[in-house]
């Protein structure tokens, strides 16, 4: 794995909290998996999103479908 050498600026308090959870050598690691997880959250999101709108896109062919075989669905059910 390659890395990359990034000089970033966060709010003191939270670099406080990242010295006190984290070893010296470990530092490094630590934001790297954090990052991946926010990024892993926002891919999430994005894809939640993206089928959220696919579905009302194709709402109204859905049940359109959906009514041309309802009968096919209520085909052989007992009469209640």
């Amino acid at each position: 794995m390659s890395v990359v050498r990034m000089n970033i600026t966060i709010p003191k308090e939270l670099a406080e909290q990242i010295y006190k959870f984290t070893p010296p050598r470990k530092r490094s690691l630590f934001v790297a998996e954090a990052l991946r997880q926010k990024v892993k959250e926002i891919q999430h999101e994005r894809i939640e999103k993206a089928l959220e709108e696919g579905y009302k896109t194709r709402k109204e062919e859905s049940q359109s479908i959906a009514k041309e075989f309802e009968f096919l669905d209520l085909e052989g059910w007992d009469e209640y």
